[in-house]
């Protein structure tokens, strides 16, 4: 499928996974509205992706916590850059630590941010996309949202909660052409990972944004009487 011209809204895009994401889909033509908490941080990219490829990239600076925030900033990208043609679900937030050690509001938090925030989006982006009888949905889960391990109650939870919605989903839109697609990649080398105290390696071993964001544009480019349910990203040979 070609991508040129298409309209992507991207959660999380000042950073990480959602920039890597928002500058590859503006490298196949894409427009795209780019959703994140810091305005100096999707002012820089929008700069860098209109300067860069030519394509509109209109911003707004939302906490998708806030559900009536995010129906705002959902219409105000709508009217900037016109149809609704891809979401990708990306902002998400991490934290490890035990169930007893773990303040409650963290954990609430995570829950909140990887959770709600994607089904406020979502649900903000849905009837757009059902009126015009197509649309794809990518939601960036995780490993951890398949199988879980000790001080990641939290995190996990929040992702295999992702992994049920996005199935959900699609069971309930692909009759509207809608294509949704869950995401699960290992540990990527973000600064999101780095906070939570995840173990960073060098380049050649840990995976990057830019691995997560060319998988997306592979999926996106398939004929649209298919899609991919579930696709997981691993690191081959982690040191």
């Amino acid at each position: 499928m070609d991508l040129q011209k298409k309209v992507a809204l991207i959660t999380g895009a000042g950073k990480g996974i959602g920039r890597a994401i928002a500058e590859r889909l503006a490298q196949e033509g894409v427009h795209v509205g780019l959703m994140a908490r810091t305005q100096s941080d999707l002012d820089k990219v929008a700069g860098q992706i209109t300067s860069s490829y030519g394509v509109k990239a209109a911003v707004a600076a939302v906490d998708i916590t806030d559900r009536r925030a995010v129906e705002e900033a959902v219409q105000k990208l709508h009217r900037e850059l016109g149809s609704v043609d891809i979401l990708v679900n990306n902002a998400g937030t991490a934290q490890f630590g035990k169930v007893v050690d773990m303040p409650p509001e963290v954990w609430e938090q995570i829950i909140r941010v990887n959770l709600l925030g994607t089904y406020y989006v979502t649900r903000a982006v849905l009837p757009l996309m059902i009126e015009q009888n197509s649309g794809n949905i990518i939601n960036i889960s995780s490993t951890a949202g398949e199988r879980a391990s000790a001080t990641t109650s939290a995190y996990s939870a929040s992702k295999f909660a992702l992994m049920g919605f996005t199935e959900s989903l699609m069971q309930e839109v692909r009759k509207n052409n809608i294509r949704v697609t869950a995401l699960a990649p290992s540990t990527v080398n973000t600064e999101l990972a780095a906070n939570a105290g995840l173990k960073i390696g060098d380049e050649d071993h840990m995976m990057q944004p830019e691995d997560v964001s060319q998988l997306l544009v592979d999926i996106l480019k398939l004929p649209q009487r298919v899609f991919v349910k579930q696709a997981g990203l691993w690191m081959t040979n982690p040191q």
